[in-house]
């Protein structure tokens, strides 16, 4: 039975002065797409969700957090006007109840350090938490942590730190799979560079079964591909090896170096769809994809929802992932920039865009123009003399 609508999800989101972001107020789905020109700001939507996650991880917080986005001044959006603060604001809740929970941070750069300006959570409509409070006021110093990230201060919504730590974000660069010496030290990846070693780590019973599951799914992108398995080899360095069928009895081995980029990224997309955990943030899976292949991965995301649950938030330029005739308009944020910060509006209150689609056009048709820069003809005439 299909209980998502049951599980805790992101049900809204508010930004003010972060990076592309004046001020935008979007509600979230269950499964979103956003939808953009280049630079409108759909990696840096993603980027304040993982903000918060950054705080509540460990060995975060909020100085970390911001130092890994080398400072307030480079998180600060440029068309700001005299507001020095930074905030962000979600709602957390389910399909019956949407505002369960609600944390909302700002900040601002007070010498050389970020300091928080306004600390907010709400249980339901209930305000359980405001800061800066008398305690604050007495030492300056506690401004420098969120009460988020303390567990000795954040007991009554805990739950709210421990859905955010679940926030997933995933953008496998092929190029860090192949180089095993990127992966020392380094955990929990974003990017890929410690992805062999997750599938290693993993129990033999479950790595398996997911491997054999992966390569039935493979096959329709990679037919010749007929196994996977992980090796280590004599430094302990995990290696992915797949097996090809050709003409030989035995077929040929590969490892992760001779692997093509689309397969790399597809199959991480598939092991991340195999795990649980909160909402899962996609930059451009159709990177490096076929097409064919791309049109089909709405339905998976569908499928990864069903059984798991998952918020699943996409950022993308393809019309090919748009082209899937379930999705709703809701699930579809198209991000325009203007000289005032980029807006964020689902394709739903787009006037245009319902009779349109009655008049027989597909959602890329109608949006995908509305993304184009106006004079990308320009680059054909670059001057090379």
């Amino acid at each position: 039975m299909n209980t998502s609508a049951a599980i805790p999800r992101l049900t809204a989101l508010a930004l003010e002065n972060w990076r592309n972001f004046t001020r935008v107020e979007v509600e979230l789905q269950r499964r979103a797409f956003l939808v953009g020109p280049n630079a409108s700001g759909k990696s840096n939507l993603l980027d304040a969700l993982r903000f918060l996650r950054d705080i509540v991880s460990v060995g975060g917080g909020l100085q970390e957090a911001v130092r890994k986005r080398e400072g307030v001044s480079a998180l600060r959006c440029l068309a700001a006007r005299q507001n020095p603060d930074i905030s962000i604001r979600v709602r957390i809740g389910t399909d019956a109840e949407p505002r369960q929970w609600g944390y909302e941070l700002a900040f601002r750069q007070n010498g050389k350090r970020p300091i928080v300006t306004r600390e907010r959570v709400w249980s339901g409509d209930e305000l359980l938490l405001e800061r800066p409070d008398k305690h604050d006021e007495k030492d300056a110093e506690r401004l420098t942590q969120t009460h988020l990230e303390q567990v000795g201060t954040n007991q009554a919504f805990r739950a709210v730190a421990e859905f955010l730590a679940s926030v997933h974000y995933l953008h496998l660069v092929p190029q860090l799979v192949r180089d095993p010496e990127r992966s020392i030290q380094i955990a929990g990846d974003p990017y890929g560079a410690d992805f062999l070693d997750q599938l290693a780590t993993t129990t033999k019973k479950t790595q398996s079964a997911r491997l054999k599951k992966i390569v039935a799914a493979l096959q329709v992108a990679v037919p010749q591909l007929s196994e996977l398995s992980i090796e280590r080899d004599e430094k302990g360095r995990p290696h992915l090896k797949g097996r090809y069928e050709h003409w030989r009895p035995q077929g040929a081995w590969q490892s992760e170096k001779q692997l093509s980029d689309g397969t790399l990224r597809l199959l991480g997309l598939l092991w991340v769809a195999l795990e649980k955990g909160g909402p899962l943030l996609l930059e451009e899976p159709e990177l490096s994809l076929h097409p064919g292949v791309v049109r089909h991965l709405p339905g998976l995301f569908a499928r990864i929802q069903h059984r798991t649950g998952r918020q699943i938030l996409i950022s993308t330029h393809s019309p090919d992932l748009l082209r899937d005739e379930g999705i709703g308009l809701d699930e579809v944020l198209l991000l325009l920039p203007s000289g005032e910060g980029t807006t964020v509006t689902p394709a739903s209150k787009l006037t245009d865009v319902a009779a349109l689609l009655e008049g027989g056009h597909s959602l890329p048709d109608v949006l995908i123009p509305r993304t184009e820069p106006q004079n990308a003809v320009q680059l054909s005439l670059f001057d090379l003399e």
